[in-house]
């Protein structure tokens, strides 16, 4: 249901490294921010670190460096944990974004003590390639220049409808994935309960009404299960994440959990239209919803529609707050405003639930 950047550990020094492998990672990192380490040698690189990867825009290419980090759904610290884990990546992109995803490179250590992409020497560590997409149409620009049609979104459902139709239902307990939204919660919980002044204080009371939603409401869930609605999606439909080109490229998935990859195409679409939401256009939501279940053939109540809202706004301002708890937080005074407003969102949905 999301990237757990509450739960992580790092392993070596404070950039991410790790003291046990042979070359460290400040050296790659500044290797790979040259134009020279590349064979098509672009004019400039631009380097962006998110939580758990290196960014490296070079030029009409884009190579992914992962850091050496663990947490409790994954661990990257060992160079075959990375390159399973890229390799994961690349495969369940193709999916959705096939035309983008060109493979796995191998970061190399020659004979003469340089790096090199693709070398002869000794494989050091490995790095995702893309072609890198027109930022001009990724959906969440389109939003904010407010150029985003009902056309586009009705080109996006059908591309997502689609995408869910060819997806085989997960095998499932129903109340397996019902327990799953309490195990969320409790993360939700545990995070708030870190803060001793009144930021999580709201958060709190709006967890405590989301457990009674899912007592009240938990059957909703067990009833897609039971239907056999959980498929292998996404895991972080985003619009950061979806570039509205021809065709729509929808990438970056959530590579690491299986679990958090198992999920309702509904909860996935509701996800998607909260984010929309948040960045000014609560209008894509219910088209975006509509238009997809009605190519699916299978509606869903209003009530599951708000279960789920409540959930994933819950999660995000969790992962919002989570931020904090990081030994130097990156643009602290950002986190509690956004928390507040997803947690807003989930006040909205837990009303029309009646809770």
């Amino acid at each position: 249901m999301g990237a757990e950047r509450e739960q992580r550990t790092r392993a070596g020094d404070a950039a991410g490294g790790d003291i046990r492998e042979p070359v460290g990672v400040t050296e790659k990192v500044a290797f790979l921010s040259q134009p020279a380490a590349y064979h098509r040698r672009p004019e400039k690189v631009e380097v962006v670190e998110t939580h758990w990867s290196w960014v490296f825009l070079a030029g009409d290419w884009v190579y992914k460096l992962k850091k050496p980090v663990a947490s409790q759904r994954f661990d990257f610290t060992t160079l075959a944990g990375r390159e399973e884990n890229c390799r994961k990546e690349v495969a369940l992109n193709r999916r959705l974004a096939g035309e983008i995803y060109d493979g796995v490179a191998r970061l190399t250590r020659e004979v003469d003590g340089h790096l090199a992409i693709d070398g002869e020497g000794e494989i050091v560590d490995v790095l995702v390639v893309m072609r890198r997409l027109p930022e001009a149409s990724m959906l969440d620009r389109l939003i904010a220049r407010r150029e985003l049609s009902p056309r586009m979104v009705t080109r996006l459902a059908a591309r997502l409808a689609g995408f869910y139709a060819d997806q085989p239902p997960v095998p499932l307990a129903p109340a397996a994935y019902r327990e799953r939204f309490g195990r969320e919660l409790a993360s939700d919980r545990a995070v708030f309960s870190a803060f001793h002044d009144g930021i999580a204080t709201p958060h709190l009371l709006l967890a405590e009404r989301m457990h009674e939603a899912l007592l009240a409401k938990g059957a909703l869930l067990e009833e897609r299960a039971r239907a056999g609605r959980i498929v292998e999606g996404h895991g972080d439909l985003r619009p950061e994440h979806v570039c509205m080109a021809e065709p729509i490229v929808i990438f970056d998935c959530l590579e690491f959990s299986d679990e958090l990859r198992q999920v309702d195409s509904l909860d996935e679409i509701v996800f998607l239209g909260l984010e929309c939401a948040m960045l000014g256009a609560d209008w894509v939501a219910p088209q975006l919803l509509d238009e997809v279940q009605a190519r699916l053939g299978v509606p869903a109540s209003g009530e599951l529609v708000c279960l789920y809202t409540a959930a994933r706004a819950l999660l995000r301002a969790r992962l919002c707050l989570s931020h904090l708890l990081d030994p130097v937080p990156a643009a602290p005074d950002r986190w509690p405003p956004l928390a507040a407003r997803y947690a807003a969102k989930a006040d909205e949905a837990l009303a029309r639930l009646g809770v």
